[in-house]
């Protein structure tokens, strides 16, 4: 789904499911970029600025010029991107709000997944705010400060995190093959890369 595209650049509600990226093989190449590049042929090779897990679904921005890509890619550097997440989490979450520090680091012997590693780890931090409570689930605004692989996932599951998986995590959860992860990226703001207008965009999830 096309949110809005201009000369510069493209805002799409990626769905669960699709790959953002091209992965390896040919099962693989069906992903935003590649469909980016059949619906605006003139876009540069290279468009995406950030990516979002394959099961989370939401809002993603891709450049079609490079002076766009560059511009994007500075202001996710700089942390001036605003993002938020809404996420429904599997049991009842303590507490309102707060901030997550946990570092962690990849799984070499069990890709991709994420492990605790307060030695070599690297630190994600996540701001948190709890939206309601409903059957034993918790429904909450995720506000990354950091952008690292599975942060939310890990952040959630985690002990030392919130202590409860998204519903649907098939890593860090209890979620089952085909199990839809409860997971979206709802908010996006940034600068337009050509006039530096702010510009926000907003897609409700579907659970």
């Amino acid at each position: 789904e096309i949110i809005y595209h201009d000369s510069a650049f493209v805002v799409v509600n990626k769905p669960a499911g699709l790959l953002s990226v091209p992965g390896r093989g040919s099962e693989k190449q069906d992903c935003v970029v590649n469909r980016i590049h059949s619906l605006f042929p003139d876009c540069i090779q290279q468009p995406s600025v950030h990516r979002l897990d394959m099961d989370t679904s939401g809002l993603m921005v891709l450049a079609l010029t490079t002076a766009a890509h560059r511009h994007l890619s500075i202001q996710f550097q700089n942390r001036e991107v605003k993002k938020w997440y809404i996420a429904v989490l599997d049991g009842i979450v303590k507490g309102g709000s707060g901030e997550i520090h946990l570092p962690f680091r990849l799984d070499v012997d069990n890709r991709p997944y994420q492990i605790y590693d307060p030695k070599y780890g690297k630190c994600g931090k996540t701001l948190w705010e709890k939206l309601s409570v409903h059957l034993n689930q918790t429904r909450v605004r995720f506000t990354p400060i950091t952008g690292r692989t599975h942060q939310l996932r890990v952040h959630s599951a985690h002990p030392k995190g919130l202590g409860k998986p998204i519903v649907g995590d098939r890593l860090y959860g209890n979620g089952k093959p085909g199990d839809r992860l409860h997971l979206h990226a709802t908010y996006l703001s940034f600068t337009h890369p050509e006039n530096n207008k702010p510009l926000s965009f907003e897609s409700k999830p579907e659970f």
